[in-house]
C-alpha cells in the first residue's frame, strides 16, 4: 500500500540527498536478480536511516533482518570510528550477495555478519546495543524486543521496519493473520512503556523510532 501519492514521493524523493552510487547498484541488482525486491529500505528511507544514525553515533549497532545489505550500509555509515554493526538472516543465499556490497562501500571491516534465528544469535552477542533496526520476521517482533531492551543504555535508538504493515494495523484482523496482531501489540507496549519515548513515522510501510530512557 503507498500511504502517499507517487506525485507526493517522486517530489521526496527529489528533495532528498542523492542515492550512493554503491547502493543505487545495491538496489539496480537487487531488482534484477532477488526475488521479493520489495524489501529494501529504498533511497528516501536509507537516507533518513543514515541520517539518524549519524546523530545516534552508535558504537555497536544491531540490526535484525539483513536481506541484500542496503539498510545495513546507510546504518554502518554513523557508526563510530571502531564500531561496528551486527545484521542477522536466516538466509544464507544471499550472505555472498550482501558481503559484496559491504566490501564495496569499504564497510566490511564494520559489518559483521551472522546467518541462522535472530532468537538464538542475540543472546550471543556481545554487549549492549546503541542502536537497533528490527526489518525480519513480524511474528518474532515481540519475541526480539524482549531479548534487546535490557540490552540498549539510556538514549539508544531503536528503529522497527513496517509497523504499519500495509494499513493493516487499523483493519479488521483476518483470522489466519498471525502478523498484524503482533504489530499492533509492539507499538502499543512501546507507547505505553515508560522505559521508551516514541514516535511513529509514517514513512513508506511504517518506522516506530523510540529512545530508551
Amino acid at each position: 500500500m503507498n500511504f502517499l501519492s507517487h506525485l507526493i514521493e517522486k517530489y521526496c524523493d527529489n528533495n532528498t540527498q542523492a542515492e550512493d552510487p554503491v547502493l543505487h547498484q545495491l538496489f539496480r541488482e537487487t531488482h534484477l536478480k532477488v526475488l521479493r525486491s520489495r524489501m529494501l529500505s529504498g533511497h528516501n528511507q536509507g537516507v533518513l536511516l543514515t541520517l539518524l544514525s549519524k546523530l545516534a553515533k552508535p558504537k555497536t549497532i544491531l540490526e535484525l533482518g539483513t536481506y541484500t545489505g542496503y539498510s545495513a550500509i546507510c546504518l554502518a555509515k554513523g557508526l563510530q570510528e571502531n564500531g561496528k554493526l551486527y545484521t542477522v538472516d536466516i538466509n544464507e543465499e544471499l550472505e555472498p550477495f550482501a558481503e559484496r556490497f559491504f566490501k564495496l562501500a569499504m564497510l566490511d571491516d564494520k559489518i559483521e555478519q551472522h546467518i541462522g534465528k535472530a532468537l538464538d544469535i542475540i543472546p550471543t552477542l556481545p554487549g549492549q546495543f546503541d542502536l537497533v533496526f528490527m526489518d525480519a520476521d513480524k511474528k518474532n517482533y515481540l519475541n526480539y524486543l524482549d531479548l534487546i531492551e535490557d540490552r540498549m543504555p539510556s538514549g539508544a535508538l531503536l528503529l522497527v521496519d513496517n509497523v504499519l504493515w500495509s494499513g493493516k494495523v487499523v483493519e479488521d484482523i483476518k483470522p489466519k493473520d498471525i502478523d498484524t496482531p503482533v504489530l499492533v501489540e509492539l507499538n502499543k507496549r512501546i507507547t505505553e512503556s515508560e522505559k521508551w519515548e516514541n514516535v511513529l513515522i509514517p514513512i513508506r510501510d511504517g518506522i516506530m523510532m523510540a529512545i530508551r530512557n
